[in-house]
């Protein structure tokens, strides 16, 4: 179970890191022009894969360490909270205050999947996809420390 969730872990992260270099010439032009709507269009896309890929780790944490499958109205939220907080079986995934950052993102995939894309406005996505390269670096750190706690074997499941 364990070795299967590591590599699985890895291997989001690692699409993560692909996710943003895809997006770096855009990215990059938004720092010295804003972005016309069509790129405001492919930026929250962007936006909405990297919350889905940051979701698919904290889902697998779940299914194989806490044994549970994600559920109920609310359990993007739920799901969200739970890797701040450690369980008998695991310690927490990511602090609150990551925690807090990721929610933007949860919030505005919320936003993108129920809106016409037409509809996005840049002075709400600009922070999000301005702070993203330093939130997946974040992610990435954390997630380490989660997997250096398991390999030390301080936690059962």
């Amino acid at each position: 179970m364990w070795p299967e969730l590591r590599d699985e872990i890895e291997l989001e992260l690692a699409q993560l890191r692909r996710l943003l270099d895809v997006f770096s010439g855009i990215r990059g032009k938004t720092r010295t022009n804003g972005p016309d709507q069509v790129q405001i269009m492919a930026l929250g896309g962007l936006l909405h894969s990297f919350y889905n890929g940051v979701e698919n780790i904290f889902k697998r944490v779940t299914v194989h360490i806490d044994g549970v499958s994600p559920n109920g109205r609310y359990w993007h939220s739920h799901l969200l909270d739970n890797m701040a907080r450690a369980t008998p079986y695991r310690p927490l995934v990511i602090t609150e205050s990551t925690g807090e950052k990721l929610r933007d993102y949860m919030n505005f995939r919320h936003v993108f999947r129920h809106a016409y894309s037409f509809e996005l406005m840049w002075s709400k996505m600009e922070k999000l996809v301005l702070e993203l390269e330093p939130t997946l670096n974040l992610l990435e750190s954390e997630l380490e420390q989660f997997i250096q706690a398991i390999d030390r074997r301080t936690w059962k499941f």
